[in-house]
């Protein structure tokens, strides 16, 4: 989606983007040498559309490029620009980041890719045309709480989910659960996959749920993430009272989408706020996600405290807290082993680019694998 001039904003439109007094006093630096304040509505092939005070304009992005791919221009970012009368206009820097979310690449190399930035509610958009995957929905909400300012990622266990960009998940297409008492199970067992985080159930073709979630992200930015065929772009106009975001149909066969959204677009609410509406994600790979995990799964860190051991993988233990709680009921198999499964890939992927981590992991395993081993020949032992 591009602006046409027709849509330009009045002088003091950047404020429904987000602008405010911390950014001017980012921005005054910038001020002083001349340059326009703008916020990245998409990026393009080396070129970004920027919206200024005074218009919405085509800028290139060569003086900003950097090696780093965290540090790439996103849409989000606010930056500062070349006046008006420049032919062409370059963005010549950006403002440090509030937030970024961040996902790895599914290339070999330890690569971050930014998907939003300046974020302040990220919303999960989940089909319920298709069998919920609650697996998914942790791996998104582990991401959500792990944005940070983009240049050092947040480790403290302190951190909650008021603290940062708020996660929400939306429960699409509610209008094709066949009854009510269906889609209160559906709600529940997402709930329970998600404790602390708002669940809200919308059909966009009815337009039920619309408002409150409107309402919920009013006067921010938010972003919208899922799947192909999640029902992401739909939601988006519904949420503009526009028709903006082209859609298509899901396929019959899997429910899967189409990627009709192919590049991230902002987009001012009329309730206040903007949207980032972004392309169906196949892949949602961690990607330094660590405290994050610990936020999702905070049961099973509370429990973990009880543990005899300070270091117990909660594999075979003796002591072991998380595994009474298994074998009590309280704990479920499923939410223990994603949460193994997070933790596990969130390591793999610090030790590809950490040498020190990649070594402390190895001594890790050699000393699980001693502890697992002596059980085994002590249980032998026991058994003769």
């Amino acid at each position: 989606m591009s602006f046409s001039s027709s849509e330009a904003p009045s002088a003091h439109a950047l404020a429904l983007y987000g602008w405010d007094a911390d950014w001017e006093a980012e921005f005054s630096p910038y001020a002083a040498q001349g340059l326009v304040p703008g916020r990245v509505v998409r990026v393009d092939r080396g070129m970004c559309d920027v919206v200024t005070p005074d218009d919405v304009v085509r800028a290139d992005t060569e003086f900003v490029v950097p090696r780093d791919p965290m540090k790439v221009v996103c849409t989000g970012d606010w930056v500062a620009v070349d006046p008006e009368g420049s032919d062409p206009r370059y963005v010549r820097t950006l403002l440090p980041r509030r937030s970024a979310f961040v996902r790895s690449t599914s290339s070999k190399r330890s690569e971050g890719q930014v998907l939003a930035t300046n974020v302040d509610h990220v919303v999960i958009c989940v089909s319920l045309a298709v069998e919920l995957d609650l697996g998914r929905i942790e791996r998104f909400l582990a991401l959500a709480m792990s944005c940070s300012n983009g240049e050092a990622l947040l480790h403290t266990s302190a951190r909650s989910w008021e603290s940062g960009p708020q996660p929400v998940v939306v429960l699409t297409k509610a209008d094709l659960v066949p009854d009510a008492t269906t889609l209160s199970y559906l709600v529940q067992d997402v709930e329970a996959t998600a404790p602390g985080v708002p669940v809200l159930t919308v059909s966009a073709a009815d337009g039920d749920g619309v408002d409150v979630l409107a309402a919920v992200v009013a006067g921010g930015t938010a972003v919208l993430l899922g799947q192909s065929g999640a029902g992401k772009s739909t939601l988006a106009n519904a949420l503009l009272g526009v028709d903006v975001m082209d859609v298509q149909a899901t396929r019959d066969a899997d429910g899967k989408g189409r990627h009709t959204t192919t590049t991230r677009n902002l987009l001012a609410l009329p309730g206040g706020g903007v949207l980032i509406d972004t392309p169906g994600l196949r892949g949602v790979g961690l990607w330094d996600a660590g405290t994050g995990v610990g936020q999702v799964f905070a049961e099973i860190e509370e429990l973990a405290a009880d543990c005899r051991f300070l270091d117990c993988a909660h594999t075979a233990e003796p002591g072991c807290a998380v595994l009474e709680a298994v074998d009590s009921g309280a704990l479920a198999v499923r939410r223990l082993d994603s949460y193994r499964k997070l933790l596990r890939e969130n390591q793999y992927i610090i030790a590809k680019s950490d040498a020190r981590m990649r070594s402390e992991i190895r001594k890790d395993w050699k000393k699980k694998a001693a502890v697992g081993k002596a059980a085994m020949e002590a249980k032998r032992g026991r058994q003769r």
